[in-house]
């Protein structure tokens, strides 16, 4: 009777295939994470319509040349972290008006760059967030006068 170990070859475990992540999963992931972002933010969250909270992401992702990465210190540590590539990201958001919009895109991108790095293992050259719509108090009502 031969084991498993006798029938398997003798590989490296670092060349044994490899992993590839879709530019529509890192966008989906993104979008998740930065609706979990935005959703801390109480001010703002309750004026957006529920239609319009979800963030529209276009991802760009550049695959990470073939490495052969051995040891375990902190430095292959880091380039096994970024094994899977980069990824280029602009997110637009839509606010509640007023609320303090800088902490929201900063809370997005923080938030965002730190998922994928832990939850996919890529690195964010480029992160974008732009606000493409604000929703006021006073926009909702239609019998209203118009605010300048």
């Amino acid at each position: 009777m031969t084991g498993e170990a006798d029938r398997r070859p003798a590989v490296p475990r670092e060349e044994r295939g490899a992993i590839t992540v879709a530019d529509r999963v890192v966008a989906k992931i993104a979008a998740h994470v930065a609706r979990e972002a935005l959703s801390g933010f109480t001010e703002s969250a309750g004026r957006v319509p529920p239609g319009r909270r979800t963030p529209r992401v276009n991802t760009s992702v550049r695959r990470a040349p073939g490495r052969n990465i051995a040891g375990r210190d902190a430095e292959s540590a880091a380039l096994r972290q970024a094994a899977l590539g980069e990824a280029r990201l602009r997110i637009g958001v839509e606010l509640g008006y007023p609320s303090d919009i800088g902490a929201q895109c900063a809370a997005v991108r923080r938030e965002v760059t730190e998922r994928l790095r832990t939850w996919v293992g890529m690195n964010v050259s480029d992160l974008v967030v732009s606000v493409e719509r604000l929703h006021s108090v006073h926009g909702r009502h239609k019998d209203q006068e118009r605010v300048r």
